[in-house]
């Protein structure tokens, strides 16, 4: 990963934007650098190797033909605007969906295992 993936990476994680992002998702044959699948948005990282502005549109067609949504950023714009790449993240997501009772809940206080 690339400082300003790592920096996202946190970042993504550690901003309440209410959805959850798996980095390096594989959607074959591509593996994009974030994805919540939930709200089927890519959110991938440019640096120096992708210099040629359409390098990607290929790539970008096919993902949004397959009913994702791709935002792109420059890593120096991840790295110096960091709240601004988020707000338009959290733009793009919209309000976190809700979500139903946690599925294996933790047993109610005093019901644990019984030491003694």
């Amino acid at each position: 990963m690339t400082y300003a993936e790592q920096v996202l990476s946190k970042e993504l994680r550690k901003y309440s934007l209410g959805w959850r992002f798996r980095r390096q998702f594989p959607i074959p044959p591509y593996i994009v650098d974030f994805a919540c699948v939930e709200a089927r948005l890519v959110v991938e990282a440019d640096g120096g190797q992708h210099a040629r502005p359409g390098d990607h549109d290929p790539r970008d067609d096919e993902l949004q033909r397959r009913g994702w949504r791709v935002l792109r950023f420059w890593n120096n714009e991840i790295l110096a605007n960091r709240q601004g790449v988020l707000r338009t993240i959290a733009e793009m997501l919209g309000p976190p969906r809700e979500q139903g009772p946690h599925p294996n809940p933790p047993p109610p206080a005093g019901e644990g295992i019984k030491q003694g």
